[in-house]
C-alpha cells in the first residue's frame, strides 16, 4: 500500500485526499488551520496542524516514508515554494507541487519539484476541449502533446475494419477501446468493425483528433 503525504487541506487538497482514500491508500493531511482538517479525520490515516515552513516540523514526518509528497497550498506561493525546496532537502522521493501560472511550475521545477499540477486550469482546458466540439465526449491529458479522448467514429468508418482503413498510419491515432452502452471493448484488434451509435477511446495528440472530427 502506498503512503502519501497532502500538505494544504484547501479545496484542491481536499479533493485529492478523497481521492486517495478511495484507492485505499494511507495519507497524512497537514494544514495550519484545524478547521481545514476536521472533515477529513476519517479519510486519513493521521492529520497534523503544523506550519510546514518550519525544517524540523517536516522532519518529525520521515519525509523519505511517503512515496509521493503533495503540496497544494494556495495562496501563499512563497510558502509552496519553500516547502517543495524542504521536501526534497529532507529525500523526498517524489514531490508534486500545485501551480497556478508557468512562472510558478518553472521556478517550482527549479528548486525540486519533480511534477507541477495544474488543477485550475486543466480543469478549463478538459472543459473547453470536450465543449468545443460535439464529438469529443470527454478527454484525458497525458505528458507532452498527447491525451485520451473518448470520441465518435466517422460515418465513413461504420462496417470497416481498423486494417481496412489502415487506421493508425491514417489517422495518427491508437484505438485503446470501443464502448457501446454499458459494454467495453479493450484494446480491439484490427478485424474490429466499427458501429454506430458507439464510443472510441484512442490516443493521440488533439491536432490528429481534430482532423478527424472535421467531417
Amino acid at each position: 500500500m502506498k503512503s502519501f503525504l497532502v500538505i494544504g487541506a484547501g479545496t484542491f487538497g481536499h479533493h485529492l485526499i478523497r481521492e486517495l482514500s478511495g484507492q485505499k491508500c494511507e495519507t497524512m493531511a497537514v494544514d495550519r488551520n484545524a478547521e481545514a482538517l476536521e472533515d477529513l479525520l476519517e479519510l486519513v490515516e493521521s492529520a497534523k496542524i503544523a506550519d510546514c515552513t518550519n525544517p524540523e516540523t517536516l522532519r518529525s514526518f520521515d519525509i523519505p516514508s511517503f512515496d509521493v509528497c503533495f503540496v497544494c497550498i494556495g495562496r501563499n506561493f512563497q510558502h509552496s515554494l519553500e516547502i517543495t525546496s524542504l521536501l526534497k532537502e529532507l529525500g523526498a522521493k517524489k514531490v508534486c507541487s500545485k501551480a497556478e501560472e508557468n512562472i510558478q511550475a518553472k521556478f517550482l521545477k527549479r528548486i525540486g519539484a519533480d511534477e507541477v499540477i495544474y488543477p485550475e486550469a486543466d480543469a478549463a482546458r478538459r472543459l473547453a476541449i470536450a465543449e468545443t466540439s460535439d464529438s469529443i465526449f470527454d478527454w484525458k491529458p497525458l505528458r507532452g502533446e498527447y491525451g485520451i479522448y473518448e470520441i465518435t467514429p466517422r460515418r465513413e468508418w461504420i462496417g470497416k475494419t481498423a486494417r481496412q482503413l489502415d487506421f493508425r498510419n491514417t489517422y495518427h491515432l491508437n484505438i485503446l477501446a470501443a464502448q457501446k452502452g454499458d459494454q467495453v471493448l479493450p484494446m480491439p484488434n484490427a478485424e474490429y468493425e466499427f458501429k454506430r451509435d458507439e464510443h472510441l477511446v484512442v490516443l493521440g495528440k488533439e491536432p490528429d483528433v481534430r482532423k478527424v472530427l472535421e467531417y
